[in-house]
């Protein structure tokens, strides 16, 4: 602890700042630790049920897996007309596969695959 402390003070000399205690969440994630048995766990529940919300998708289904091996994504389901390209135009795809992403590289590296097959389709989105 004394290092800790001889730290804090040095960056202090050169840097404005308030030691607020230990960190309990950063950039969406809840930090949980447990120092007598070595564990660090980060949480993005929170972050993904807002997205859950976001984008009208709360009542969705859990899986097991986040991509089914019987859902095929074929070239042949982008976008086929105009009509098509003008209705998916107003779409988040694009918000959501970025937000996925964020998910995806700081907790939740089981859905990298996933997030992969759909982001094939955000130049040219099919209904």
């Amino acid at each position: 602890m004394a290092e800790i402390d001889t730290l804090k003070k040095q960056l202090s000399e050169n840097f404005e700042m308030k030691d607020v205690g230990l960190a309990k969440q950063i950039l969406c994630m809840r930090i949980f630790k447990n120092r007598y048995e070595g564990i660090l766990n980060l949480s993005q529940e929170n972050y993904i049920e807002k997205l859950l919300s976001r984008f009208n998708v709360g009542n969705a289904k859990t899986r097991n897996t986040p991509l089914g091996t019987h859902l095929k994504f074929l070239e042949r389901q982008s976008s086929q007309t105009e009509e098509e390209e003008s209705h998916m135009s107003k779409v988040s795809y694009a918000s959501v596969v970025g937000s996925l992403m964020y998910a995806m590289i700081y907790t939740k590296p089981d859905i990298a695959h996933a997030v992969g097959v759909v982001s094939k389709f955000l130049s040219n989105l099919g209904k």
